[in-house]
């Protein structure tokens, strides 16, 4: 995002409460639509722990590695499900050395809870994949699929984002941007086996979109 607030790039894939650490108050920034709906990471805690779906005392006394600004929703999400982080001694803070540039925070949760570096992790759907399949991780909270108090669903969402200027200077950039995701959706939902078809068949009919006057 603070590259798209000086001009580095035009449009921004991620999450859309994180526009805030370089816009304040939403003053310059856009969200152009969804790219899908609900917050999306996932608590996974050790599988040692023997957890169960839904149960959030599960966290009390241990610690849960998340990324700056994805934590804002895993705290929030916890005080409305009657957590209190320092009553219940639940430390969250970020995986050592997941911060460092071309570094997958998902996949470096996961080695980091193999390693009994933290008993947790909230993070991206890569990483619950990697923990579960490995047999060291048991998903907690999807709240996509309903996990969670109900609000938390609304947190955020992953969205495409872009400056008021862009949008000022080039509207039908900005409209083009909306249809290559609206395209991507129809596909995705008309053969859902494209998610997995990276570079094939789905993004180049949104480059496509992307690249019309």
């Amino acid at each position: 995002y603070m590259a798209l607030r000086d001009g580095a790039v035009d449009f921004i894939g991620g999450s859309a409460h994180s526009a805030l650490a370089a816009f304040p108050r939403w003053e310059g920034v856009k969200l152009l639509c969804a790219q899908a709906q609900g917050m999306y990471w996932f608590l996974v805690m050790h599988a040692d722990l023997k957890a169960r779906r839904g149960d959030l005392t599960v966290v009390k006394g241990r610690s849960i590695g998340a990324a700056p600004w994805v934590e804002m929703g895993l705290r929030r999400l916890l005080t409305e499900g009657g957590i209190d982080l320092a009553r219940d001694g639940v430390k969250i803070a970020p995986v050592p050395g997941a911060q460092a540039a071309g570094v997958n925070f998902g996949v470096t949760a996961a080695k980091a809870l193999a390693d009994r570096k933290i008993d947790g992790f909230w993070a991206n759907g890569m990483g619950a994949e990697v923990a579960v399949r490995g047999g060291i991780g048991t998903i907690v909270l999807d709240v996509r699929r309903g996990d969670g108090p109900k609000p938390c669903f609304n947190y955020t969402m992953a969205s495409i984002a872009t400056t008021e200027r862009l949008i000022q200077q080039s509207p039908k950039q900005a409209a083009a941007a909306i249809r290559a995701i609206a395209r991507t959706h129809a596909a995705l939902k008309n053969d859902v086996s494209l998610a997995t078809t990276v570079g094939k068949k789905l993004f180049p009919a949104a480059e496509a979109e992307l690249r019309q006057p």
